[in-house]
């Protein structure tokens, strides 16, 4: 018998632990402007290249540069940046009301506006996103009353859930934001399923999938690029790589790709990695995964590289495993100051006009959650009614329900 070397099992470890010095050094950086944008029906092994480099189009001097600048207006771009702004004063009320007491739970987006706020404008009315519960710029972006938002988070009277989620977990039809789900991971297949019955009914609608890095180890991340990639299914695939689950780093989930982008190949499915902190390159790469969508060309794989820079959730302490400087030392910068920097350098945004937004912003953001302050205890007496327990659950109430509430006087 030969002797061999015993085995040994490889678990893959952060470049720093808290107290070190944090290191970016394994993010390569493409130059702005300098990845190419290929046509929309490009095949997946013709791109490869792309699901390995970063496209980005803000420059370190401001200025939008490449092949993927050009797809927003002045006026969109400054409605860009407002809507970032009011997600990142939302965060802060609503971080500081659960500090307070006022609500058991929060997650802020702090560091990752751009993603949600800017994909957003790239969609259409009666498109579906299957979110997590870091993209509430969705529904920022669209215009969704913050005053409702608040409701639920507060789980009061007014709260359109009526309790039956746990804050954050917002839902909106009209507003294109499937109920968020708590189990990690399965809204990527619900997301896939959208879109194929949407294309069996022959209709126009897209969706777009949410995933966190961490949670594309889960097996339904891999089911649904299975079925997206093998029905061809209108859906963009997102993953928003925000460097940290909730207290591992992005190399236990990533295995051994290289990048998340890269697990589309496998299926066939072209892939992109972009900036997640500049509003430009999001919109623009969004915007060309949604068309190809509509064409009828297929799913979109898109990993955006991002940073969380506050904690998991108002459960988690990122000092106890990450540098508290990490955030800092983060290449990709502040996508609020980005395009604040680049809006000054077109000449159609000041420092003093930036100033003045903010406290306008704040403004409405408080006066927001004073009128959801206002509302009442859902269940204040201690007891759900029949009403509470069964609407939303029935298309229509039971006939022994109804005749319940008739003998009870309801």
């Amino acid at each position: 018998m030969v002797d061999s070397a015993r085995l040994s099992l490889h678990v893959p470890e952060p470049a720093v632990r808290p107290g070190g010095q944090p290191d970016f050094s394994n993010v390569r950086i493409a130059k702005a402007g300098a990845v190419p944008r290929p046509e929309v029906d490009v095949a997946s092994e013709d791109i490869r290249d792309l699901a390995y480099s970063i496209i980005r189009v803000l420059n370190r001097d401001g200025e939008a540069v490449g092949p993927w600048a050009g797809s927003l207006s002045d006026e969109e771009l400054l409605t860009g940046l407002r809507n970032m702004m009011k997600l990142r004063a939302f965060d802060a009320r609503m971080l500081m009301a659960q500090r307070q007491g006022k609500t058991s739970f929060y997650m802020q987006h702090l560091g990752e506006e751009a993603v949600s706020c800017a994909f957003r404008k790239a969609l259409e009315k009666g498109d579906m996103n299957f979110p997590t519960y870091r993209q509430a710029g969705l529904l920022i972006a669209d215009d969704y009353p913050m005053v409702e938002m608040m409701n639920q988070i507060y789980s009061n009277e007014s709260d359109p859930l009526r309790g039956r989620q746990l804050p954050i977990m917002y839902s909106s039809k009209e507003h294109g934001f499937f109920t968020i789900s708590g189990n990690l991971a399965t809204q990527y297949v619900q997301a896939v399923g959208w879109a194929m019955a949407s294309a069996i009914k022959n209709d126009s609608r897209i969706a777009a999938a949410w995933i966190g890095d961490g949670s594309t180890a889960e097996s339904d991340f891999h089911s649904a690029l299975v079925f997206a990639s093998t029905y061809k299914a209108p859906v963009i695939l997102n993953i928003v790589n925000n460097q940290w689950a909730i207290s591992t780093f992005q190399g236990i989930a990533r295995g051994g790709s290289g990048t998340f982008a890269a697990r589309g190949l496998g299926f066939g499915i072209p892939a992109l990695r972009v900036d997640g902190n500049d509003y430009l390159a999001v919109h623009a790469v969004a915007r060309w995964a949604a068309e190809r969508a509509r064409r009828n060309l297929g799913p979109t794989l898109i990993e955006y590289v991002t940073y969380r820079v506050g904690a998991h959730s108002t459960s988690d302490d990122p000092s106890a495993y990450r540098p508290k400087t990490e955030s800092e030392a983060w290449p990709l910068g502040d996508p609020v100051l980005r395009l604040k920097k680049h809006l000054i350098v077109k000449s159609v945004w000041s420092e003093e006009r930036h100033v003045q937004a903010e406290a306008e912003i704040m403004d409405e953001v408080i006066e927001a959650q004073r009128q959801a302050e206002a509302h009442g205890t859902l269940h204040a007496g201690g007891r759900p009614s029949v009403r509470d327990i069964f609407e939303g659950v029935y298309a229509e109430m039971p006939p022994h329900i109804r005749r319940q509430r008739q003998q009870a006087g309801y």
